[in-house]
């Protein structure tokens, strides 16, 4: 794949469409003993941000309160993949901070999860030990498949750079003994 076969527009619709298809996403975190914690949780985009509504409970809900530190994974189902190695997956490296409860933003964010997952919601609002979330990603990489590893940059995350244009290295082949 070189520079002029890359169509950025095409990388990014790529990659929002995986995103999109999901109604939860892998968190990565990390505890204040900086050990890390792999979870998921339900989510909403929206404008251009990421929300989850999670319970204290959760060691990740624990995690983000403490230093708001987030990775988030959206990754290809197997079953769907043409190749196990080769899964397509966006990966965002994010900040989180919570969105106060008692504020405009907080019932306007939980009008939109009720309108995604239903009424349920209501139900997991009413308890105390819930945060809302605001998850925004400062960068990116998207995998589209072998030697198709993109980065996903930029203030506004708009820039798209291939990130191996060369592929894979790999080692010669071994004769075997005639």
């Amino acid at each position: 794949m070189n520079p002029k076969t890359i169509d950025p527009d095409q990388i990014r619709q790529s990659y929002s469409a995986l995103a999109q298809s999901f109604s939860s996403v892998l968190l990565a975190t990390v505890s204040a003993d900086g050990e890390p914690e792999a979870s998921y949780a339900a989510y909403l985009q929206h404008d251009g941000d990421y929300y989850i509504y999670v319970s204290e409970l959760s060691a990740h809900t624990r995690n983000l309160l403490a230093n708001g530190k987030v990775c988030l994974l959206f990754l290809e189902d197997e079953d769907k993949a043409t190749h196990l190695f080769a899964r397509q997956r966006v990966t965002y490296h994010c900040k989180a901070g919570e969105i106060e409860r008692d504020s405009a933003a907080f019932e306007d964010l939980m009008s939109l999860f009720e309108e995604k997952f239903g009424a349920f919601i209501r139900q997991l609002q009413s308890m105390q030990d819930f945060h809302l979330f605001r998850i925004q990603p400062q960068r990116g990489s998207f995998v589209q498949g072998f030697a198709k590893a993109f980065a996903i940059e930029g203030d506004d995350l708009s820039q798209i750079r291939h990130m191996n244009d060369v592929g894979h290295k790999s080692r010669a082949p071994v004769e075997a003994p005639a």
